[in-house]
C-alpha cells in the first residue's frame, strides 16, 4: 500500500530515506533549504522543495498535516529540529521519525512526542560492536534494552541436524524466526527442517540467553 511521506533535511541520511522510499512506490515530499541538496532528489522524489520547514506557515502551505508518515533529519541543527518535530505533532501527524544529534537531542525530541528517535551513528556503533564481539553474528537488532534479533551462522556443531534435535528453545530461551540458506528465506520453519554449516538463523530472545546460545549452542 503506497504511504504519504514527508522528508525533512537532506543530507546524506535524509537523501538516502528519500531516494528508497520514492524507490519503492511512495509518494514523497522533500524538504530542505539547500538549493543543491533539494536538486540533488528532483528525480527521487513526487515533488522537492526549498523551504525552511521550521516555520509552521510554510508547512501549512505545503499540506504537510495531511502525510501519513514525517522524517525530520535536520542533523545540523537542533533548534530546528526541535521546532519542526514540535510544530509536526501539533499538526496532528502521527508518525513523526527524528534523527537525533545526541542522547540530549533524544531526551527533548521525547519530551515533546517524537514518535521514534533514531541515532544513526550509535545504533550502527551497537550493531558493529556486537558483530566484532562475536565471529558467528552476521546481524544484530536491538528491540530494547534486554531483548533484540539476532541472525547466527550455524557451525558444525548444529550442521545436519533438524530444528527439533537442537532444542533450542527450551535450552536457551531463544526463539527461531527464520532460516536463511543463501538468497532462500525459510520463514516460520518447521521442527524436522534441517540446518546446515554455513545457514544463518534469524533468533529472537533475551540478549544473555542468545550470547548463551552463541557460546554454548553454536
Amino acid at each position: 500500500m503506497k504511504k504519504d511521506f514527508v522528508v525533512i533535511g537532506l543530507a546524506r541520511f535524509g537523501s538516502s530515506v528519500c531516494k528508497e522510499l520514492y524507490r519503492l512506490g511512495h509518494q514523497v515530499l522533500a524538504i530542505d533549504t539547500n538549493e543543491a541538496k533539494v536538486n540533488a532528489v528532483l528525480d527521487h522524489s513526487t515533488k522537492a522543495v526549498i523551504a525552511d520547514a521550521s516555520r509552521e506557515d510554510v508547512l501549512k502551505s505545503l499540506g504537510v498535516g495531511n502525510f501519513d508518515y514525517a522524517i525530520v533529519a535536520i542533523g545540523d541543527n537542533m533548534q530546528s529540529s526541535i521546532l519542526c518535530t514540535l510544530l509536526l505533532k501539533e499538526m496532528g501527524i502521527k508518525n513523526v521519525w527524528v534523527k537525533a544529534q545526541d542522547s540530549n537531542h533524544a531526551k527533548v525530541l521525547t519530551k515533546i512526542g517524537a514518535d521514534r528517535i533514531i541515532q544513526p551513528e550509535y545504533d550502527m556503533g551497537i550493531r558493529v560492536a556486537n558483530q566484532l564481539e562475536s565471529g558467528k553474528l552476521q546481524e544484530y537488532i536491538e528491540l530494547s534494552e534486554d531483548y533484540s534479533i539476532s541472525e547466527l551462522y550455524i557451525t558444525k556443531k548444529l550442521a545436519n541436524k533438524t530444528l527439533n534435535d537442537t532444542d533450542i528453545r527450551s535450552k536457551y530461551g531463544c526463539t527461531i524466526l527464520a532460516v536463511k540458506n543463501g538468497k532462500k528465506v525459510n520463514i516460520s520453519p518447521a521442527p524436522d527442517d534441517k540446518l546446515y554449516e554455513g545457514d544463518m538463523i534469524v533468533v529472537i530472545g533475551n540478549n544473555e540467553d542468545i550470547k548463551r546460545f552463541e557460546e554454548k549452542g553454536l
